[in-house]
């Protein structure tokens, strides 16, 4: 300090003159400037005592400067209730020479000289002056200011609980597409807080589709995203599909918020929810389509596919089908199918015919349970999901099932499918269960009216055949105790009757007096088993309406409905039959005799074949044993007479032979000599003995075979006889050939040839005495007749069968079959 008085005293008088009264102009300047501010300034000195006033200040405040320069800013302008803060506060500055409020700008509540609290905005600065703290302040009233934050913020208030209580859904972004407002309507739609969420990625967050309910919205086509990029959007359809909850539907409405510079402040987006009322109307229109294809329908089928596919198409869903059961094969089938376009359902569903059985997949379980079904997991509700995998594999999620009744059973169903979730909904319920009574009140009454074009059809054809029948179809109605009502009879009574049957009560009297007598109790004998309900017939002599006798045959059957008894019957005039089996049994009673005295015949011929054949037996062995003398006599060696007469004896010994031979086995049992033979053995020693003299090729295809039962003799004559007839009906050059093979029961032996062959027509004959084929007749081969007769009656006398057949190559195959 002493320092600066001397440097003040070594300056020249003048020189400080000059500072001060600069000094003064300056402050005098300032005080001038600060006259003219708008805002109130006020300096306060460490104690807070006021040092500065300006102009403003005496506005503000109603002090003026020369009244409050001195004294305490405490009391002209703190609050009462404020004071003591506002001095601690003074307090704490002077002792620590700091202030946390210095160069900020702050907001306090003031005080007038009328007591008048007032909001104002003050700006403190803090010097020091000395090492003391001097405090400038500017101030201004911001009543205005508080006044209108306080209204906005209270229309602020308003408007939010505006928005809180609207059931419309509003939500807004800020300039950088921020979501910045998100109601509570809004938050309950999507299932979401208001999130931050980028304008990008609104659809897939907020679950937005289109509104065909399936495509996913692009984030350029969202309504408040596309109100962000600056345009009007009105009454845009769109559908939220939150996790867990059903698809909603809704109307948004959203526009650009611009400031009036043309600044873009954000978007707003007002969602309407019309679920409830796209549902009505979409049921409406599916009750319409409904209506309008039963309408159009021409058959049952028609009407129900029509119906189907006005639901699934209505709804989005992916698939709808018709089954109808057939009660006769006990299945379920399907007799239409639609698809939406565009989904790919080969291989699940289409116009091939497609049967399941009852309680198998979706329409099998509805026609089992007779009632609706909603599922949507396809691979767990269904006891036999039948194709289900096969459309959970194609996308399907939901499969809803609906019988159509008819009657009291269960006509058939409609099936639907859809490629998304469905909860089940009462009022889609309601809907199919109309559709279904009404489809099933079509299908009964197309059914009825079918069934009455066939029933007219039928019985036209039913009147067009019975006119062309010469039998009378008839149908009463009895009536106890013996009343019997014409109901119908055909036009055939005319001829079978001779006149018109009664149509009163009267039937049974008048029929009672047209019937013969000695008939009449077979007559009453039907009118009882018919009245007890049972069908019965008889046949009577009936003296017609015309006056002529005829034989009618008749027969009813009964039946009963709603517990009247019902008789439908034919009656035939038999009159003609009845004279020709009369002639019958006197022309079979003929026949039987003429058959007695053939008969007869036949076993005196069969006498006296055998007979002569025993006789000449003996002359004729001793002719060839005379023949067989002269030819050992040296003289008569050579001769040709005594060959001729030799080979002719042994001809007709031969002949001779089989002529008993087959006496013996058609006069009784046969005396054979049965025992066990290798039948193998005998076969290939008859075909090495054959070869020799032979002149066709001899094949011999015998396998080992068992043990059988039989004479030798005998069974050897059958294959000498077989095989001497093979080769002599077979060219030279030809080639026969004997097989032999055993199974469980028989032995068999083929005997086939290449040669002449027998005709078709023929083989019955062939076993026939004395018959010779056309074949060898025309041939002039040799033969009696009875080789094949003698061989067939062997072979039936060892339990056996013998049959032949063309050969597979030309010629003859004979079958031989002996049991085991």
């Amino acid at each position: 300090m002493a320092t600066h008085r001397q440097d003040l005293a070594s300056v020249p008088e003048d020189t400080l003159r000059t500072e001060r009264d600069e000094a003064l102009r300056t402050a005098a300047r300032l005080r001038a400037v600060l006259d003219c501010a708008h805002d109130a300034f006020i300096s306060m000195d460490a104690a807070g005592r006021v040092t500065a006033w300006n102009t403003a200040a005496e506005q503000l405040f109603g002090w003026t400067g020369e009244e409050a320069v001195g004294r305490l800013a405490t009391e002209l302008m703190i609050p009462p209730r404020l004071r003591e803060a506002h001095d601690a506060g003074m307090a704490r500055v002077r002792r620590t020479g700091i202030s946390e409020l210095s160069g900020r700008r702050l907001e306090l509540t003031a005080v007038d000289r009328n007591d008048r609290e007032f909001p104002v905005e003050m700006t403190l600065q803090l010097q020091h002056d000395r090492g003391e703290p001097i405090f400038h302040a500017f101030l201004h009233d911001i009543t205005a200011r508080t006044t209108a934050r306080t209204e906005l913020r209270q229309e602020r208030a308003f408007l939010q609980a505006l928005l809180n209580s609207l059931d419309t859904g509003v939500a807004a972004c800020d300039s950088e597409g921020r979501l910045a407002q998100f109601n509570p309507a809004m938050r309950e739609i999507h299932g979401l807080g208001p999130l931050p969420v980028a304008a990008d990625s609104w659809a897939p967050a907020r679950h937005l589709v289109a509104a065909d309910g399936r495509t996913p919205l692009e984030p350029d086509q969202v309504p408040l995203a596309r109100a962000w990029a600056g345009e009007t959007v009105q009454h845009e359809e769109v559908v939220v599909c939150a996790p867990d909850r059903p698809p909603r539907r809704f109307l948004a409405n959203a526009r650009p918020i611009d400031a009036t510079d043309g600044r873009r402040l954000g978007a707003v987006v007002a969602m309407h929810e019309i679920t409830d009322t796209y549902r009505a109307e979409m049921l409406r229109r599916c009750r319409h389509a409904v209506t309008e294809g039963l309408a159009e329908a021409v058959t049952a089928r028609e009407a129900a596919m029509a119906a189907a596919t006005a639901v699934a198409g209505g709804f989005g869903w992916a698939c709808a089908e018709y089954w109808e059961v057939d009660e006769e094969r006990h299945r379920i089938v399907r007799a239409g199918s639609w698809h939406r376009d565009g989904i790919d359902l080969a291989g699940f569903t289409g116009p091939a015919p497609l049967t399941f059985s009852i309680g198998q997949g979706v329409p099998g379980a509805v026609w089992e349970r007779a009632a609706d079904i909603w599922t949507n997991d396809l691979l767990g509700d269904l006891i036999d999901p039948g194709r289900l995998p096969l459309g959970h594999r194609l996308g399907l999620r939901a499969a809803i099932g609906m019988p159509v009744h008819c009657g009291i059973g269960v006509a058939g169903a409609l099936v639907f499918f859809a490629d998304t979730p469905v909860g089940r909904d009462d009022d889609i319920l309601a809907l199919l269960r109309d559709i279904a009574a009404r489809t099933g009140r079509y299908v009964e009454r197309r059914r009825a009216e079918e069934l009455n074009l066939a029933l007219a059809a039928a019985r036209r054809d039913f009147n067009r055949v019975i006119e062309l029948v010469n039998d009378c179809v008839w149908s009463v109605r009895f009536e106890p105790p013996d009343g019997w009502h014409r109901l119908y009879v055909s036009p055939g009574e005319y001829g079978v009757f001779g006149g018109q049957l009664p149509s009163s009560d009267t039937f049974a009297h008048v029929m009672t007096e047209h019937i013969h007598p000695d008939d009449l109790p077979q007559f009453r004998h039907y009118q009882q088993e018919m009245a007890a309900g049972r069908a019965a017939e008889f046949e009577c002599r009936f003296t017609g309406f015309d006056g002529v006798v005829r034989w009618v045959w008749c027969r009813g059957f009964p039946r009963s409905e709603d517990g009247v008894l019902y008789l439908d019957g034919i009656a035939t005039n038999v009159t003609e039959r009845r004279e020709m089996a009369d002639q019958r049994e006197l022309l079979l009673a003929r026949e039987q005799e003429q058959v007695r005295r053939l008969r007869e015949l036949d076993r005196m011929k069969d006498e006296l074949v055998a007979v002569v054949s025993h006789e000449m037996r003996n002359p004729i062995a001793i002719i060839a044993a005379y023949t067989d003398s002269l030819l050992e006599e040296p003289e008569f060696a050579g001769r040709t007479e005594l060959g001729a007469i030799e080979r002719t004896s042994a001809h007709l010994l031969h002949l001779v032979e089989d002529l008993l031979d087959l006496a013996r086995f058609e006069t009784g049992p046969a005396l054979l000599d049965p025992r066990p033979l290798r039948l193998d053995r005998l076969l290939r020693q008859a075909v090495e003995e054959h070869r020799i003299t032979a002149q066709v090729d001899l094949v011999a295809e015998i396998g080992p075979l068992p043990v059988v039962s039989g004479e030798s003799a005998r069974l050897r004559q059958v294959v000498d006889n077989l095989l001497s007839n093979a080769i002599k009906y077979t060219p030279p050059g030809g080639t026969v050939t004997v097989g032999a093979y055993a199974d469980r029961e028989a032995v068999t032996v083929d005997v086939t040839d290449t040669g002449i062959g027998i005709p078709v027509e023929q083989y019955p004959k062939l076993f026939t005495r004395f018959f010779r084929a056309s074949t060898a007749v025309e041939r002039k081969i040799k033969g009696t007749g009875l080789g094949l007769a003698v061989t067939k009656a062997v072979v039936e006398a060892h339990g056996g069968t013998i049959a032949a057949a063309p050969g597979p190559g030309g010629g003859t195959r004979f079958t031989v079959t002996l049991p085991r």
